[in-house]
């Protein structure tokens, strides 16, 4: 009986780990955009008005984001009384944050346009990855914030690197990580809700600022598809 018992355990050992390794990353991927409210919601997303707040050392930043599907995001920050915003299109972006000391809007460096641009696509780089010329590998569990989590490696058409980790039980994505100038940047996701237009998203974030330095950063409003001037998206005061 001893023998058989062993004989059992090392056979469910066996096919526990061949159905672990049959979860593909399409597999994650697929049940991750189930899990976000499908890929035929997602696909109706043209636009995302998000206004929400930011806590820092005591500081509450308003912040306003407002993203138009592949033309063009812009965040509208206001930090102690000064307005300040940061602009992303196909083909440049902008900051003007007087609270910097900045009296008017300079151009983002070309690396730092590179990252940014993939706020373009706001139906989010998991629908029709392939398309769109993205690639994911499936690269082993990780445990993160107390959740057992898939941990999926991106690789963007710009090349940027992208560190997912899906849940395994809820498939919702706890957090990404990618690097930028030599720094790991961390963002951690929670409170998910599920919007009129069928579509789930995470309303509470942990963001990186760099420096090793992160804010909390509460939604208390989206907006989906509403208009949009393209004029809000070019530089002004």
């Amino acid at each position: 009986m001893k023998i058989l018992k062993i004989v059992s355990l090392i056979v469910a050992a066996v096919f526990g780990s061949i159905s672990l390794q049959a979860q593909t990353a399409d597999e994650i991927v697929s049940k991750h955009i189930e899990a976000i409210g499908g890929a035929d919601n997602w696909k109706k997303v043209t636009s995302i008005v998000e206004t929400g707040a930011m806590s820092l050392q005591g500081i509450t930043i308003e912040v306003t984001r407002t993203a138009l599907h592949q033309k063009g995001t812009r965040q509208d920050l206001s930090i102690m009384g000064m307005n300040n915003y940061i602009v992303v299109t196909p083909t440049e972006g902008w900051m003007f944050m007087p609270v910097q000391q900045q009296t008017e809007a300079q151009k983002m460096p070309d690396e730092q346009l590179k990252e940014a641009q993939g706020q373009l696509d706001v139906q989010g780089a998991f629908i029709d990855y392939k398309s769109k010329g993205h690639s994911f590998e499936l690269a082993g569990s990780e445990t993160v914030e107390g959740v057992d989590c898939f941990k999926l490696k991106m690789t963007g058409k710009n090349g940027v690197v992208v560190m997912h980790f899906i849940d395994k039980k809820t498939y919702n994505l706890v957090q990404s990580v990618r690097t930028a100038e030599g720094n790991e940047l961390v963002t951690t996701f929670s409170n998910f809700k599920k919007l009129p237009e069928g579509i789930v998203v995470p309303m509470s974030s942990v963001v990186p600022l760099g420096n090793g330095m992160t804010a909390e950063y509460t939604v208390s409003k989206i907006e989906i598809n509403k208009p949009i001037d393209e004029a809000l998206f070019k530089p002004s005061k």
